[in-house]
């Protein structure tokens, strides 16, 4: 079975590396969008570029704002399998500061180059132990991606829980994107935890992985 893999924010296909996983993970590459295209929008290109290349039984992963993507996907497609890592399913799963900074439509007012957070901030964020990589990976973020996502980000609308399997997997000390009650649980996890605890998450997956096999 392939997986279909979608990063975060603005990340590549170097947060999957350390995952050890029992099928063959097929990372895609962040498309630029249109302006104020919406997460629901923009999961069309992915869907479509999935079709022509694959007939096959298939999964897809998402992580952080990636996971918003597959979610998205996934209503639209018919995976066996989907993964969200640091992520949610639905609005109702994210931070209640979210939606109210999206309706009051603050973020199109801020310059695209302050959504790269400052190493220190997203140290505190992130609580990365591989310092090093996040900051490399945030430095080639494409700022004006980066808005736009953070924008999609807060005012996804999204109430549907999706009708496949689906295996949500978030850390206990994930400041961004907290647990949902049928999440499985990272003790001590953080946000950037794909990387971190790569281990014991692929340990999870894989287990799901073989009872849709």
């Amino acid at each position: 079975m392939k997986l279909y893999a979608i990063s975060g924010l603005g990340a590549d296909e170097r947060v999957f590396k350390y995952l050890t996983l029992n099928c063959e993970l097929v990372p895609l590459k962040w498309i630029m969008p249109q302006k104020n295209e919406t997460i629901e929008s923009y999961s069309n290109k992915f869907v479509r570029k999935i079709n022509q290349n694959t007939n096959e039984k298939m999964g897809i992963l998402g992580v952080s704002f990636g996971g918003l993507v597959a979610v998205e996907m996934s209503k639209k497609m018919n995976p066996a399998l989907t993964i969200l890592i640091s992520s949610a399913e639905t609005t109702s799963e994210l931070r209640p500061i979210y939606n109210i900074i999206g309706k009051l439509q603050l973020v199109k007012f801020i310059p695209e180059k302050l959504f790269i957070p400052p190493k220190f901030a997203s140290n505190y964020l992130f609580g990365a132990k591989e310092k090093e990589l996040l900051h490399q990976i945030l430095a080639d973020t494409d700022s004006k991606f980066a808005k736009w996502a953070i924008n999609a980000l807060l005012n996804w609308k999204n109430t549907q829980k999706l009708n496949n399997k689906t295996l949500k997997i978030s850390g206990t000390k994930d400041k961004l994107m907290p647990p949902s009650k049928d999440s499985t649980l990272i003790q001590n996890g953080t946000h950037f935890m794909i990387v971190d605890s790569a281990k014991e998450i692929s340990q999870i997956i894989n287990e799901e992985l073989r009872k849709v096999n």
